[in-house]
């Protein structure tokens, strides 16, 4: 908004041509979101409290965690808002990757929501059936999947994904794109939901993330550094980075009130959100297998579940003292904050990683 209003001014004032720079308004759309969690997080806080909007625990879990029972949840309402309205504000609200990646965080974040309002206000225990909240997410990828397909946001290695540690090297999955990206959005959403089970855990890791793509987001739309990195040149992708960089201030302004011990839960209405936004954006830039390193803590967290249960379905044991992996470490004594910690020093680890296989081709 500001973009499109101010921008243009540039011809009777040179000042307004900062508008013009990704790198500004990304900064400042960070800047913005992290005031808006700071104003309005105490207020949604006290507002849910009032409601008696609390998160319900598994008794089956670490028994620390029952003292948790009625903190305020839902809080990836705040996440959403003050990722969605910096956004608005200083992106490009015509570049078609703005568009594509704020229609899904509203998607699938009214998924979540439905599944919070289910589980804390109407008291149903399983929340929004699985196979329901399933088909909400597949139904997004379909038609992410179907778009890009017929009508590709760049014409080369359209349908393909680039292949990390290798130059000018990508999979082309041709008619299995569709499906393909349907994974890819599905799983990274489910991913995060996993991972939010401690305090500060999914938002810490979230927020390197998303920086990270911002960073590639920013590199793959500038023709000079694209060329350098050998990295596909996505014109207009670089305002992916504005987005970016709103879910990074949304996530540690949240981070404010969600580090242990939590005054608030982002729920599963900001997990399954900033998941789908994550995955999508991954398949955007065409760095789904990029994700996998990056998002390393969310494929970790993602498979000792899936482990688990397999291992118990086909063996009658677990691998895992509980699933997912989180509340392993938790019950072999680690204290939660320990656990958290050590988590984001992985997942920092995980997104040097990732970024230096944009120089290690």
């Amino acid at each position: 908004m500001l973009y499109h209003l101010l921008y243009p001014l540039k011809e009777y004032f040179f000042a307004f041509n900062v508008f013009k720079y990704i790198t500004f308004r990304a900064a400042y759309a960070t800047v913005t979101a992290l005031i808006l969690s700071f104003v309005l997080g105490p207020k949604m806080i006290v507002w849910l409290t009032k409601m008696q909007i609390g998160q319900i625990i598994r008794p089956d879990g670490p028994s620390r965690h029952l003292s948790k029972e009625g903190t305020p949840t839902m809080g990836g309402v705040l996440i959403i808002g003050a990722t969605i309205i910096p956004t608005l504000l200083w992106a490009n609200l015509k570049n078609p990757y703005i568009q594509v990646v704020l229609v899904v965080t509203l998607w699938i974040g009214l998924i979540g929501f439905w599944d919070d309002y289910l589980s804390v206000v109407k008291k149903r225990p399983k929340g929004l059936v699985g196979r329901y909240k399933l088909v909400g997410q597949l139904l997004f990828g379909a038609m992410l999947g179907v778009f890009l397909y017929f009508t590709p946001l760049v014409q080369e290695h359209a349908r393909s994904t680039a292949i990390p540690f290798l130059k000018d090297t990508y999979l082309d999955w041709n008619i299995f794109y569709i499906p393909f990206v349907m994974i890819v959005v599905t799983g990274t959403s489910n991913a995060v939901n996993l991972t939010d089970g401690l305090d500060g855990l999914a938002t810490g890791v979230t927020t390197f993330c998303f920086l990270s793509f911002a960073i590639l987001a920013y590199l793959a739309g500038h023709a000079v550094f694209a060329d350098y990195l050998n990295i596909l040149f996505q014109k207009g992708s670089g305002e992916l980075a504005v987005y970016c960089m709103s879910v990074v201030g949304a996530a540690l302004g949240f981070l404010w009130f969600n580090t242990h011990p939590a005054k608030i839960f982002m729920g599963d209405t900001g997990s399954l959100a900033l998941g789908g936004a994550l995955g999508t954006i991954a398949v955007l830039l065409k760095s789904e297998f990029l994700l996998l390193i990056i998002g390393g803590i969310f494929v970790i967290e993602a498979l000792s579940v899936i482990l688990q249960v397999v291992s118990f379905r086909l063996r009658g044991k677990r691998i895992f003292k509980m699933a997912p992996l989180h509340h392993h470490f938790e019950l072999k004594g680690w204290s939660e904050e320990q656990v958290v910690v050590r988590f984001w020093i992985l997942a920092a680890l995980f997104m040097l990683i990732g970024m230096s296989t944009l120089k290690l081709r």
